[in-house]
């Protein structure tokens, strides 16, 4: 324990001033821009160049973007993915029914041809990585407007694809970095017939549930096994029943010979979205105003899905993938304003923002491009304040948590389109939408979240922002709607027949039409629309143009640091080391847990605790094969100081030799505050012990063939 203090006062007194730059683990680096220098000094064992190069033999090759919004990576040399048992619920929830509950009980092909297909689902690899922003910014000069500024860039970024020469194949695309000051041209390879493999059952991949989410000590086996299959060339291919297992560049080997405290680790993967080096007083407002928001908004949603979830089977599988996702933000949100509390963030921020303008006072030429920009920050920071709550609520209220409010605004937008030239492709696409939410759509739970979510907006909303409407009036159209089948037309229900009843166009446009449902609802979309949007983003505008300029001088003030990039869904390597960590006073957190633990919290029966027979019996008969640890322990998650967020899920934890060690799946409570303020005393990621992914696909799932296929390491022996 003593160590660990003496390292905190250390610490502590650096990132008084410096807070937001990386040191010794956090950061997300570009990986053709790695320290290597530090990373050998932590304990890395083999090159940059390994990490990431055009060549096929580098790690770069096994990772993959999985479905635009999570990591996985090759472990097989026949395609064989390994992801977070999270980031492929959509597909194990889309392929599970009452009759076959994957979500319950798992699922586990038995050979190649009983690998289920998944239309729509990708897997992306990153070839090549090129700084291309002196192409970007040529014309760009400091005097023109945003919008010209805007205009210029487009036309050199589309100049540039079209002058990049690709295999057939593959694609590129260009992405602004440190808010707009670089510009980076990414070469991809986009895999399209992606099929389910394997997926431990909901007791094991979603242990804990919403209770263990976002905390430690967690003891989660969150993983899923894919496989991407190509064309008899070995290229990407749309699905088709002759395409055969693809053969990757490079896979990782699977090392269990096991982690220790301090052990350099790296992850490897496709982190979302960070903003790192915000004002003081931006913080605080996300703080103190957003974010309360938004919990707000998802407490009310949860409290009405979780009952019906717990009460009834059939909803539990329908809504099982809609209440991860809200329950995911929601606890993230909670845990992020708990970790800027705790860490005190923001006045380390206003202490960083001091040194900031100390130096730039004692540098004439950059006083008159710095000296004021804090200054002007915050006050449009302030000035956007109501702006953003209002838009926030708006966004949370009436789409992200309510069907029918989202299906109202989708059929909304054909009426709008009524007489356009685009009308039918608009008529198809809303279509398609609401047609695709009512397959997991309960009508009557639904109207209960969104009575509830207008209640709360009309409270909510600064009051000069408020719609020209009532909650009355919109509760009241909630009970005679074609939108939510509270109404029907011609004895039908929209639900399960939309696009049949649509086919009479007059018809179906007329009873859109005189829908008091989707009337109200365009009230309140209009009132958005004028007296929130354009302000909000006239001032979101100014906010990017000078945190442009801010950043720019972050990197040029600051010439003794390193400055990393905020995460954009790009490819990018964060290390650091297996380390525990004391949240708060009295409390120690060890950084690695075992199949103990998981047995301590088992709760027969229980929505969250519940576990499978098979696994308690593998647990009285202490069958832990070679997965055990020197104890005789079968590990099951552990903690380090990589930088991570949402995206990073699925992500690979390789060790010094660039072996997989461990799945990425989570991070502490009191550390998701790191998307805005990396602390590394409290700020840790989650991972799974690859001994127990394997563990569960031998003992478990008695699926040999899967582990046959992998390069399995341990040094053990």
């Amino acid at each position: 324990m003593r160590k660990l203090i003496v390292k905190g006062a250390v610490l502590m007194a650096f990132f008084t001033n410096l807070s937001v730059f990386a040191q010794q683990g956090g950061g997300m680096w570009i990986p053709t821009e790695l320290n290597e220098k530090e990373m050998k000094e932590m304990g890395l064992k083999i090159s940059s160049e390994d990490i990431f190069s055009t060549g096929d033999k580098s790690i770069n090759n096994a990772v993959a973007h999985f479905g635009g919004g999570c990591t996985s990576e090759v472990i097989s040399p026949n395609g064989l993915l390994l992801t977070n048992h999270h980031c492929g619920y959509g597909q194990i929830q889309a392929h599970s029914s009452l009759e076959h509950d994957y979500l319950t009980d798992g699922f586990w092909a038995k050979e190649l041809k009983d690998e289920l297909p998944n239309d729509g689902l990708t897997a992306t690899f990153i070839v090549d990585i090129k700084d291309v922003t002196s192409t970007i910014l040529k014309g760009v000069k400091e005097n023109i407007s945003e919008e010209k500024r805007k205009e210029i860039i487009k036309k050199n970024i589309e100049k540039l694809n079209e002058k990049s020469k690709n295999d057939a194949h593959q694609s590129v695309f260009i992405k602004p970095f440190y808010k707009g000051n670089k510009y980076y041209q990414f070469t991809t390879e986009t895999f399209k017939d992606v099929r389910l493999v394997g997926a431990p059952p909901s007791a094991i991949g979603k242990y804990g549930n919403d209770t263990d989410n976002w905390v430690w000590p967690r003891h989660t086996g969150d993983f899923s096994m894919f496989r991407i299959y190509a064309d008899k060339n070995n290229k990407p291919a749309e699905y088709s029943p002759e395409n055969v297992p693809y053969t990757p560049k490079h896979f990782l080997p699977v090392n269990i010979s096991g982690i220790n405290e301090g052990d350099f680790t790296f992850v490897y993967g496709f982190p979302g979205t960070t903003d790192e080096y915000l004002t003081a007083s931006a913080i605080e407002q996300i703080k103190d105003v957003i974010d309360p928001a938004r919990i707000n908004v998802r407490t009310i949603a949860l409290s009405h899905i979780d009952k019906k979830m717990r009460e009834d089977n059939a909803t539990r599988i329908a809504y099982a993938s809609k209440q991860a996702r809200i329950s995911n933000a929601h606890k993230k949100w909670i845990g992020e304003v708990l970790g800027l509390n705790r860490s005190n963030a923001v006045e380390k921020r206003k202490q960083y923002e001091q040194e900031f303008l100390k130096r730039v006072a004692e540098n004439p030429k950059l006083q008159k491009e710095y000296a004021t920009i804090i200054t002007d920050l915050n006050n449009v920071n302030k000035e956007n304040q109501d702006y953003s709550l209002a838009n926030t609520l708006y966004t949370e209220s009436f789409y992200s948590n309510s069907e029918t409010f989202r299906m109202a605004l989708a059929l909304n937008t054909i009426l709008n389109a009524v007489g356009e030239k685009n009308y039918n492709e608009v008529k198809a696409k809303s279509l398609n939408t609401v047609a695709s939410m009512h397959k997991d759509y309960n009508a009557d739970l639904d109207k209960t979240i969104s009575s509830d979510l207008v209640d709360n907006y009309f409270k909510a909303i600064p009051q000069q922002l408020s719609p020209d409407t009532t909650p009355e009036n919109i509760k009241n159209a909630l009970n005679n709607s074609v939108v939510n089948g509270t109404k029907e037309l011609n004895g039908k229900s929209f639900i399960g027949n939309i696009k049949e009843i649509a086919k009479n166009d007059n018809e179906f446009i007329n009873a859109l039409k005189n829908d008091a449902l989707i009337a109200q609802v365009r009230l309140v979309l209009n009132s958005n629309q004028t007296k929130v949007v354009p302000t909000y983003l006239s001032n979101e505008d100014k906010i990017s143009k000078l945190m442009r300029t801010y950043m720019k001088g972050q990197m040029e003030v600051f010439t003794d640091k390193k400055i990393f990039p905020d995460a954009n869904s790009t490819l990018r390597v964060t290390y650091g080391k297996v380390d525990g960590y004391q949240p708060r006073d009295a409390v120690y957190y060890e950084p690695i847990t075992h199949i103990d633990g998981v047995i301590e919290k088992y709760v027969p029966n229980d929505y969250e605790f519940d576990l499978p027979k098979h696994m308690l019996d593998l647990y009285g008969q202490k069958d832990f094969g070679k997965y055990a640890d020197k104890n005789g322990k079968l590990p099951i998650n552990f903690i380090a100081t990589n930088h991570t967020t949402g995206g990073n899920s699925g992500s690979p934890v390789l060790d010094a030799q660039g072996n997989l060690i461990g799945l990425n799946f989570d991070r502490v409570w009191e550390g998701t505050m790191s998307d805005l303020n990396y602390d590394p005393e409290i700020c840790r990621n989650i991972m799974v012990d690859t001994r127990y992914v394997l563990w569960v696909i031998d003992k478990y799932a008695n699926a040999q063939r899967l582990i046959d296929e992998m390069t399995i390491i341990d040094n053990k022996k």
